[in-house]
């Protein structure tokens, strides 16, 4: 075998030049003759690998180098594998340094073999490299790199290399490789690949090879397209085992519990007895859809069948119940394995951690501990890794780095909590200094290391930090960002307040094609869910759909919730008369979106077809939006009874929400007395919100008796409020109270009541205009004559009179033009007059002038205007508000 790799040929013995003494071979060859012949030398470098003295083995190249000699691609083999078994990323790159000077040009067999030990030792970049730098890439090349990012399941990463074999190289991938690409294509929810690959085996006579059509029949179940697999499986023309089992999966997923024990039945008449696979997959798959008596019964089956539970069983169960909502199941089915005589595992442990992190249960994490080492666990590195990452999140940092000092193995795991826990925590200097600390041991940090300390910096704010550690990634720590490299960035902007900083990552994201994943749209998204970012959701709304991120529910109900709040609630609609598959978040997203936009009939009849849809139960919001909407349209009973309905017959108890929506519902009505007969009875103790819906009413419908109470018991709310304040000193001033009062005295002590100005911020050619209220040029002040003056006189013709002349801003006489005024005749300015769709944003309450005033722009001048102010979603069309006079 070894003259096939390398024939024999005559080795013209290499001497090296003398100039006064000799030069000497380094050790371990100090003693060897200068032309070693490459069998001693290939048999000393194997004896070195074998006794485990691999540092040596490689150190030794320079001398034999040095000497001319030769070392066979077998040897070398072996080098990298020993490489592999030591997973020693430094020693593995020494060696393919060497390699490149003793040897011209690798073969495709040693370059092979370096890709796969660059993949197993986590190095799938340099992995790559290799890869990339092949003159000549075979089957087995490819394979070697389609199968290191299936380690590490990169499923993309897998799809395009196999489009890249067929289209660039023309190799048709074999029947052991054609498996792993259809893995990726089941894990990664792509079909249509599966689908292709389907013809490529059909039209290659592949399709008799069982583990090529199992691995079909797996892309279909994963899928979800259950009618493809059931007709595949049935034209199968042999069946094993593991048929059954991706068939039964697939229903398991889907929660068809009927036709999972038709098919169980049907197996074992087909003469294949269930084993204890089968019994886990179907336990596990009903644990974690959280079917708690499905898998009891599953359990006395398996006990008829003669089946004994495993490990591997009770850990299915466990960890199933613990990523459902059955945390305290998990737990119990714990206390009965141990009843049970059967000794948990570390995953098992690790499930149970894991679980406790995410609650928070400080008292079962402990309790894991000392069971842990009690059963001699506690220097497993897995479960200290979950000790370490169970203590981090619940603030217990010293004990969590008391585990992280005692264990004897560290991984970069172990690392990656420790320093994450630091971040979380604020403590930024404590996570740098193990982040120095990892670069100096045997482990090398790796993209999650650096995504948790980016994290950790924009958390505390530190954005200059993090984006230097973001851009020294790939320069100083040689690992390329990913997706979630840039989420981070782009989350931490959010949260510290600079959404253009954000929306900038998020275009260069796109501008350097990186591949935005879900988390990314959700994160961004928060960013535009304002009117004067409705351009920037329809960017956003097309990267979702060429990305097909739209599939995923969480995304399109965001999307919904967005567009609703950008002004577009026709978008909204039109995603959500789109999606095949709907949860409760959906429907209260956009009956919310609805009652925003003042359209009660479409929010109730939504509301309806959803109650139609018996797969559906309202839940707390849904009762908030409805109760709204009732009070939109004016329909106290019927909004009445729905709250009797929620208490009655769903269960559920009012919160603050509610019983701000019913007081709504009675304000807009003019039922004043019963409003406040409702808050009387309430059993919770009204918040600002609700004394803030009876002011409203109470100065819509010109109550100024109820209007200063409501006031005065906002102001014990919220005594530091400014605005607050204002409103409650007109109010005595309309009361005729003088100024010199107590109560007046008394509320300029706790806030000089300062003069408020509004702003308005408007969209113009993607940059965004803001005005100030009094705060104008001359040549603004101009076009703001010459637009009002034509709308002057209907401006005047609004009645109020009912209404308390109780306002936030600043009085235009004292204040010069509001701000909304001013956006309004710069808008004009800009379109002649013409008609337009306006999206303005103001941060106060608009006043009943400026409301009166876009009734009229928009009604002389056919616009469409959408203000955003601090009460609620104003749409002006035809002479008409959405509010219909109330906000």
């Amino acid at each position: 075998m070894e003259s096939v790799i390398l024939p024999r040929k005559t080795i013209t013995p290499k001497f090296p030049e003398f100039s006064q003494k000799p030069i000497k071979p380094k050790l371990p060859f100090k003693n060897a003759p200068r032309n070693t012949n490459p069998t001693i030398t290939d048999a000393h470098l194997n004896y070195l690998c074998k006794n485990g003295r691999l540092s040596e083995a490689i150190a030794s190249l320079d001398s034999i180098a040095q000497c001319g000699s030769m070392v066979s691609p077998k040897t070398f083999s072996h080098l990298i594998q020993s490489c592999v078994d030591s997973q020693s990323i430094h020693l593995g790159r020494k060696l393919h340094y060497h390699m490149k000077c003793l040897i011209k040009e690798l073969d495709p067999f040693t370059e092979t073999k370096l890709i796969g030990m660059y993949a197993k030792c986590g190095y799938l970049e340099d992995a790559y490299k290799v890869f990339d730098e092949m003159p000549e890439r075979n089957l087995y090349a490819w394979s070697a790199m389609i199968g290191a990012c299936s380690r590490e399941r990169k499923w993309g990463d897998v799809v395009e290399l196999f489009y890249l074999m067929m289209m660039e190289d023309g190799i048709v991938p074999d029947e052991f490789l054609l498996p792993k690409i259809l893995q990726a294509c089941g894990n990664g929810a792509d079909v249509e690949t599966g689908r292709l690959i389907h013809g490529i085996v059909i039209k290659c006579r592949m399709d008799l090879e069982i583990r090529v059509s199992n691995a079909i029949l797996a892309v279909y179940a994963k899928c979800g397209f259950l009618d493809l697999a059931r007709r595949f499986f049935d034209c199968m023309g042999l069946r094993d085992t593991v048929s059954w089992n991706s068939i039964i999966t697939g229903y398991c997923q889907k929660g068809e519990i009927e036709v999972v024990w038709k098919l169980f039945r049907l197996m074992r008449e087909e003469g294949i007895e269930p084993g204890l696979v089968t019994w886990n997959i179907l336990i596990s798959s009903f644990s974690q859809l959280g079917k708690y008596d499905v898998v009891m019964e599953m359990m006395k089956e398996m006990g008829n069948y003669g089946t004994v539970p495993d490990v591997f069983t009770w850990t299915c169960i466990i960890s199933g119940f613990s990523q459902s909502n059955g945390k305290s199941k998990a737990w119990k089915f714990f206390e009965k394995m141990l009843l049970a005589g059967v000794q948990p595992n570390e995953v098992t442990l690790v499930s149970l951690l894991s679980m406790c992190a995410s609650l928070k249960d400080l008292k079962k994490g402990r309790e894991l501990h000392a069971w842990a080492v009690k059963a001699r666990f506690g220097e497993n590195v897995l479960v200290g890794n979950s000790l370490v990452d169970m203590y981090s999140k619940c603030a217990k940092l010293e004990a969590a780095r008391q585990v992280f000092d005692m264990l004897l193995t560290r991984d970069v795991y172990t690392w990656n909590s420790m320093i994450a826990g630091y971040c979380q925590a604020g403590y930024c200097g404590k996570a740098h200094d193990l982040f120095m600390r990892i670069q100096e041991s045997d482990v090398l940090p790796n993209v999650i290391t650096w995504n948790a300390m980016i994290t950790g910096y924009m958390q505390n704010g530190d954005e200059d930090q993090a984006m230097d550690l973001f851009q020294k990634m790939e320069k100083v720590g040689r690992i390329k960002q990913d997706t979630a490299s840039w989420n981070s960035l782009i989350a931490g902007y959010l949260q510290n307040g600079h959404r253009d900083k954000a929306l900038g990552i998020f275009r260069q994201m796109q501008s350097l094609h990186v591949k935005p994943n879900s988390f990314t749209i959700l994160s961004i998204l928060p960013a535009c869910a304002n009117l004067i970012a409705a351009k920037k959701v329809k960017e956003i709304l097309c990267c979702v759909l060429r990305r097909n991120l739209d599939r995923e529910l969480s995304v399109a109900n965001s999307l919904i919730d967005t567009f609703a709040k950008s002004g577009n609630i026709m978008y909204s609609r039109t995603i959500f008369d789109s999606l095949l598959a709907k949860d409760i978040i959906t429907w209260n997203t956009l009956i919310a979106g609805y009652v925003m936009h003042g359209r009660s009939v479409d929010a109730i009849e939504l509301f309806e077809h959803m109650m139609r849809n018996l797969e559906f139960k309202p839940n707390r919001g849904t009762f908030v939006s409805v109760i709204l909407a009732y009070g939109l349209a004016k329909m106290v009973g019927e909004g009445k009874h729905m709250f009797s309905r929620m208490v009655e017959e769903y269960n559920i108890s009012p919160c603050l929400d509610h019983c701000t929506a019913m007081v709504n519902l009675f304000g807009r009505s003019g039922k004043l007395e019963e409003a406040i007969e409702f808050i009387n009875n309430m059993i919770i103790e009204p918040n600002s919100s609700i004394w803030s819906a009876l002011l409203t009413a109470s100065c819509v419908h010109g109550n100024m008796e109820l209007a200063v109470y409501a006031g005065e018991q906002l102001l014990e709310l919220e005594p530091e409020n400014g605005l607050t304040n204002r409103l409650v000193l007109q109010l005595y001033a309309l009361c005729g109270i003088p100024r010199d009062s107590l109560k007046v005295k008394k509320i300029r002590k706790m806030k000089d009541p300062k003069k408020f100005l509004g702003w308005s911020w408007i969209e113009d050619k993607n940059t965004v205009q803001c005005f100030v209220s009094g705060s104008y040029s001359q040549q603004k002040y101009e076009v703001m004559h010459s637009w009002t003056k034509c709308i002057g006189l209907k401006s005047k013709r609004a009645d109020f009179s009912n209404r308390l002349p109780v306002e936030e801003e600043e009085r235009e006489e004292s204040s010069g033009f509001h701000s909304e005024k001013l956006a309004f005749a710069f808008a004009l300015s800009k379109s002649s007059g013409l008609a337009q769709i306006m999206r303005v944003v103001k941060n106060m309450r608009m006043c009943k002038g400026c409301h009166e005033t876009a009734k009229c722009i928009s009604d002389t001048f056919g616009c469409e205007i959408y203000l955003s102010d601090s009460k609620c979603l104003h749409h002006f069309k035809n002479g008409r508000c959405s509010c219909n006079d109330y906000w």
